[in-house]
């Protein structure tokens, strides 16, 4: 073996579990971080904009971390709610998924003004704005058939025809509606990418770069990281495409203080293997198919973590 042939340590260390990227920035914020108070009251350690973390999803990998169990079920229900431009909390919490409870209360939406709101009606929120754009917001039960822009639909027209576009953009920021959500877009932009290592004439990866404003890291970002990595899988799944990569951009990287002590039980832990995805569709269906995907076409294997921690989460 040559001087420049790889040793064994150096393999190993190349083939490094990807979660250590996630456990060593919690690792970087408990120890470099900076305590600041918070719009909850909790008070937050905090980095701002940490390295992006890079994901691989090639073939069918799903990055779902697996140092403390996270809710799949959720992470898939959520995402498809997002996908639907649904904006009540209701039909979640009805299906056992009480992750926005807390937002969409009676008394959260009194406490920001919205007292002629319904239970649970959280105003032109991440699915709004992906699937309505720029529409009026009449409230969670108004039809909103042709209203406003369809961004995830142009998404997907780009992918299938227009792959080299470099505005395949996703955006729930939205300066003119942030007034009436009970809760501005944490994960604000994803940036879709094409790209064909294989050759221009095999199929092409599809890859997600995601900006995210504000980043919980004990409840949020394990969340957050399944889900776009999911998207991903689902969007290429419909337009003829493999997975490709997930990348994570953060800006306000923070652990709240009460979530300290169950990160540190967390970061004693080892990684275990990825689960893999697959969608029981028939793919290449584009955004039709995207809009007919539920929960039980989602099938994740092999997810094998350690046990789930207990947080609480600040609203």
């Amino acid at each position: 073996m040559s001087p420049e042939d790889p040793t064994p340590s150096s393999q190993q260390a190349a083939k490094r579990h990807e979660e250590y990227q996630y456990l060593d920035l919690i690792r970087r914020i408990l120890s470099e971080g900076e305590v600041r108070p918070d719009r909850t009251g909790t008070g937050t350690i905090s980095l701002f904009a940490p390295p992006s973390l890079r994901f691989s999803l090639y073939p069918n990998v799903l990055p779902l971390l697996t140092t403390k169990r996270v809710f799949v079920r959720a992470v898939i229900a959520e995402l498809l709610w997002f996908i639907s431009g649904s904006t009540s909390s209701v039909p979640l919490s009805a299906a056992g998924i009480k992750i926005w409870d807390g937002n969409g209360s009676r008394s959260n939406l009194d406490a920001l003004g919205f007292t002629a709101r319904a239970d649970g009606d959280l105003g032109p929120v991440y699915g709004f704005q992906w699937r309505h754009f720029g529409a009026a917001y009449r409230g969670a039960d108004a039809d909103y058939a042709g209203e406003g822009v369809d961004q995830l639909a142009e998404v997907v027209r780009c992918l299938v025809h227009d792959p080299f576009n470099r505005r395949i953009v996703l955006s729930a920021w939205n300066p003119a509606a942030l007034k009436e959500m009970v809760l501005p877009p944490c994960h604000m932009f994803a940036q879709f990418y094409v790209a064909y290592p294989d050759g221009p004439a095999a199929r092409g990866r599809l890859s997600c770069c995601l900006y995210q404003r504000s980043c919980d890291m004990g409840l949020g970002v394990p969340f957050n990281i399944a889900s776009y990595a999911l998207l991903t899988h689902i969007l290429a799944h419909a337009t003829g495409l493999d997975p490709g990569e997930f990348v994570h951009c953060m800006g306000d990287a923070h652990v709240y203080r009460d979530h300290v002590e169950a990160l540190k039980v967390q970061l004693e832990r080892e990684p275990r293997d990825w689960p893999t995805v697959s969608i029981a569709t028939p793919g290449g269906g584009g955004i039709e198919e995207v809009d007919s995907i539920r929960v039980e076409h989602v099938v994740v294997d092999g997810y094998k973590p350690h046990a789930g921690i207990k947080m609480e989460m600040s609203v």
